[in-house]
């Protein structure tokens, strides 16, 4: 009797117990759990097809797949010389636009004045003399000494005289003036566009040469010395060192612990235990798929957006469109 009454007290402790550890169960109380929120998403590497701006044939290439590059390393190289001609075609036109640009604002110089004052003053002679003959003729011409041709020979003498005069007055008086402004203007704007003709030569030739925009790794090589390329094709396929991100998709309920700006953990399977520092950049205010016209709360919870972490001291293990896993902060949660 005594152990069955034995067994009887330990069988009513442990319901007991049980009841007492139930009970805040039963007035709706929870306790709190610590969980992980992890998502699951892959690497995002940019890629930039690399090609010249201008044709010719490839004289040089200086990279290969598999390079790992500087930005600035000259990658390949065009035949130079018919983009070189042009820039000396170009300096040649702009040295001569400008020299008479200049002349222009210069003027006439002293000598030029001085040897058009002297003809002036010369045609001032011719016109004193002719004046002279016709007084002479107009004399002579009533008594009849001279006959009437010789005194119209006279009279015309002395208005060709005169006409020469004025011309070579006003000849003066314009070599005095100087260049006109219009003329100044328009070598002016003939030079300018000289010049401009001669930049984009020059920016031509500097095309000559492709050089890597960004630190990173040659992927494909396309083209080989000796191939005559166009403006569009490509010569290299660049994959940028940085950034590197990892893309991502969380539902419309968890929306709410995410942020920009957040700090996240992102691992791969080829390093689980050795996570990168990620922060959450950006998040789509678009869901990724379009949801149907009447909608259930099981449907709205099936909703993603995307979302892309920027690793902040990415590694050479992540490659393009490689598995990871994003860990986040702890949450607490909290039921009643």
């Amino acid at each position: 009797m005594k152990k069955i009454a034995v067994f009887i007290l330990l069988l009513a402790a442990a319901g007991g117990a049980a009841w007492w550890f139930g009970l805040p169960q039963k007035l709706g109380f929870q306790a709190e759990v610590k969980t992980d929120f992890v998502l699951y998403g892959n690497v995002d590497i940019r890629q930039v097809s690399l090609g010249f701006r201008v044709n010719g044939r490839l004289a040089e290439l200086s990279a290969d797949e598999g390079d790992v590059i500087k930005s600035g390393t000259v990658l390949a190289k065009l035949d130079a010389r018919p983009y070189d001609f042009a820039v000396r075609s170009a300096d040649a036109n702009v040295a001569a636009l400008r020299a008479t640009r200049d002349k222009l604002v210069a003027g006439p110089r002293p000598t030029e004045i001085a040897q058009t004052r002297a003809s002036y003053n010369a045609s001032l002679a011719e016109l004193q003399n002719a004046e002279l003959e016709l007084e002479r003729a107009q004399q002579l011409q009533p008594r009849g000494t001279i006959s009437q041709a010789a005194y119209d020979q006279a009279v015309a003498a002395k208005a060709m005289a005169a006409a020469r005069s004025e011309a070579a007055k006003e000849g003066l008086k314009l070599i005095e003036e100087g260049s006109r402004v219009e003329d100044i203007a328009a070598a002016e704007a003939q030079l300018q566009a000289a010049q401009a003709t001669l930049e984009s030569a020059r920016t031509s030739l500097e095309d000559t040469e492709l050089r890597a925009p960004n630190d990173g790794i040659i992927l494909s090589r396309v083209r080989e010395s000796g191939a005559i390329v166009a403006p569009a094709d490509i010569v290299f396929v660049l994959s940028l060192t940085e950034p590197v991100w990892v893309r991502t998709y969380v539902s419309e309920p968890d929306l709410g612990r995410i942020h920009p700006g957040m700090k996240v953990k992102v691992s791969s399977d080829t390093r689980p235990d050795d996570a990168y520092d990620g922060t959450i950049g950006f998040i789509s205010p678009v869901a990724e798929f379009t949801p149907k016209t009447v909608e259930t709360p099981e449907l709205r919870t099936n909703l993603v957006y995307r979302l892309r972490i920027v690793i902040d001291k990415p590694g050479a293990d992540l490659r393009q469109g490689m598995p990871v896993t994003v860990r986040f902060p702890e949450a607490g949660a909290t039921g009643q």
